[in-house]
């Protein structure tokens, strides 16, 4: 049996690189950007007029102008209109490209027209060279890099994309994912089960948190049948890059998934770990490159180490930063005996004070999925300790917003 810390490294050690593909920019929100955005001109790509009013040449307001006459209105996506006289101006809306005759707008709010004469109500001090005008290039000149490579695709981004011309993106691929349950104890969600039958919940768990991640799993079920197992993996071995079991793994008759394993040549990397939930946690690797994610049956169990090693290993895989460890303070006492690491369920709050706390919510152990729904994080406990006081600050694993 093994540690959090040393089957965390055992796992981020065997990352991939799928590659990349080349999609339509609409359909990239979630993926991860495999190149370099450049602008394909400045940003923004003219002199920008930020308010509604009208545009004049600063140096009348230095001479003392306080009257112009309205030459032209100008609405964004006209072609710039110009004067030719100091006490002459240009209407103007949000959005237009400014004259290159004129270099300030002076907003309507502080002008009064009637019949075609915009007289200026507030001092000339007030009125600054340049104002209300977002000048071109001031975002970005043009072929500088405006998204980088390496991060996730967000509607900001999709914006950006669009704005400099960008119809396909290249993103990196997705590992083709199979999610098996197992056990003759489990029937289909539509059935009604018999009083020792409970229904599939955990692989449809699995496959909602993964398309939380842009990631559409198959699903597959084995029943407890040794030869029917071991072809089943045998053919996700040949199809998918990644596989996800959920029960099996323990020490049951019944269980047959790590003699499966075994006899197909996946390299068992680690089996067990000093934690609860999920103690049974195998992980392994085929040869052709697969590799194998074995989760605890118990529900808990399943979505605690999904979060906690399964995630974490695919951002690591598709070149995304570690995430920024989230702390939170522990709201109340707490104690756990057992000499081992403690995922605890609890509900993340900010205080009066601006702090994270973390409620404790127990439950009726790994099998309580029902507790996971009064939850959105699990705080680690470390092994070496029994008592948890109220106060003390430890590290938060999320798995759904605070609100």
């Amino acid at each position: 049996m093994i540690t959090v810390e040393e089957a965390e490294k055992i796992i981020q050690a065997e990352l991939r690189d799928y590659g990349v593909e080349i999609m339509s920019f609409e359909l990239t929100l979630g993926r991860v950007l495999a190149e370099n955005i450049k602008a394909d001109r400045d940003l923004p790509p003219f002199n920008r007029v930020t308010m509604d009013g009208v545009a004049v040449n600063y140096n009348a307001i230095e001479n003392g102008v306080s009257s112009f006459h309205i030459k032209a209105t100008q609405a964004a996506g006209d072609p710039p209109a110009e004067v030719h006289e100091a006490d002459h101006c240009i209407e103007i809306m949000t959005g237009a490209a400014l004259p290159s005759s004129v270099d300030t707008v002076i907003r309507y709010e502080d002008l009064e027209i009637r019949a075609g004469l915009a007289s200026v109500l507030v001092s000339h001090n007030h009125i600054k060279k340049g104002q209300n005008i977002h000048f071109q290039g001031r975002d970005k000149k043009q072929h500088e890099i405006v998204a980088k490579s390496g991060q996730i695709i967000s509607p900001a981004i999709i914006s950006l994309v669009a704005s400099v011309g960008e119809t396909e993106l290249r993103v990196k691929k997705l590992p083709r994912v199979v999610v098996i349950s197992s056990g003759d104890e489990l029937v289909e969600v539509e059935q009604t089960p018999l009083v020792y039958q409970i229904r599939r919940s955990n692989n449809y768990t699995v496959k909602a948190v993964l398309q939380q991640h842009g990631i559409e799993a198959a699903m597959l079920h084995i029943p407890d049948d040794p030869e029917i197992t071991k072809k089943l993996i045998q053919q996700c071995l040949l199809n998918y890059d990644v596989i996800l079991l959920s029960g099996g793994i323990s020490m049951g008759k019944f269980d047959y998934i790590p003699k499966a394993l075994e006899e197909l040549n996946v390299q068992q990397l680690f089996h067990k770990v000093e934690q609860r939930p999920g103690k049974p946690l195998w992980f392994g690797k085929h040869e052709n490159g697969v590799v194998v994610f074995a989760f605890p049956g118990n529900p808990v169990a399943t979505f605690m180490c999904l979060h906690r090693y399964f995630l974490t290993w695919l951002q690591a895989t598709l070149g995304l930063k570690p995430q920024v460890p989230v702390y939170a303070v522990l709201d109340r006492d707490f104690n756990f005996l057992p000499s081992l690491k403690y995922f605890l369920q609890v509900h993340l709050q900010v205080n009066e004070s601006g702090q994270l706390t973390a409620i404790p919510i127990e439950g009726n152990g790994s099998g309580d999925f029902a507790n996971l729904a009064d939850t959105n994080a699990f705080m680690e406990l470390p092994l070496e300790k029994n008592h948890f006081a109220k106060g003390e600050i430890y590290e938060v694993w999320m798995f759904k917003g605070l609100f």
